[in-house]
């Protein structure tokens, strides 16, 4: 890959990709309120996912969900309740993290942890 931003971008169309393939429906990729971005908003029946993307070439040090710290969920958090403001028809938000590891020469491991944090709650 060219750069990290690069190998970013290759997680989110393998996570969108995944995502589809389960029967959600994509509403919005890399969507912006100010300074904070949601990687991607889909559905499902009536829940509303908010989904982090986390891509990785190796898990030796950490797992790629490990990076989505308390500082990132709340602003993760607070973009969603913007996108709600304008797109009220969901009866539950759900927040999930896909979790992707590429390894070099090998297809790319992915788990897809759904209500992966619930906020305000510390797990």
């Amino acid at each position: 890959m060219a750069s990290h931003i690069d190998f970013g971008k290759f997680g989110e169309k393998i996570a969108r990709q995944f995502l589809e393939n389960k029967g959600y429906c994509i509403l919005k990729i890399n969507w912006r309120h100010r300074h904070k971005e949601v990687d991607i908003i889909c559905k499902k029946e009536n829940i509303l996912v908010i989904a982090e993307v986390k891509t990785r070439s190796d898990d030796y040090f950490q797992q790629p969900f490990e990076a989505v710290e308390r500082k990132k969920q709340n602003l993760l958090v607070e973009a969603a309740e913007a996108f709600i403001e304008d797109y009220t028809d969901f009866e539950e938000v759900r927040y999930d993290i896909i979790s992707i590891v590429k390894r070099k020469d090998s297809e790319p491991e992915i788990e897809h942890i759904e209500e992966a944090f619930i906020p305000g709650v510390d797990l």
